[in-house]
């Protein structure tokens, strides 16, 4: 898995665990809902770590326990 399909991997879980929608995620997060969904149809190849925070910061978790999950524990090497 790459690290994109992981970070939507895992704000999906998220969402599912914590019972909200993405739309929901956005709104208390203070992110844009069109970022959220690009991010979750794969339309951003890339998420910044500022909104991966901001994110975070609506979830009510800290960037260290968003990566702490397995799905990132055994990513493929990505070379561009």
């Amino acid at each position: 898995m790459k690290t994109q399909e992981a970070v939507v991997k895992r704000i999906a879980d998220l969402c599912v665990e914590r019972k909200i929608s993405v739309t929901k995620l956005a709104y208390v997060s203070g992110v844009a809902p069109s970022t959220v969904k690009n991010i979750m149809y794969g339309n951003s190849g890339n998420t910044g770590v500022v909104t991966i925070a901001k994110l975070c910061n609506g979830l009510e978790m800290s960037i260290q326990d968003f990566f702490a999950d397995e799905v990132f524990r055994h990513l493929e090497q990505e070379i561009e």
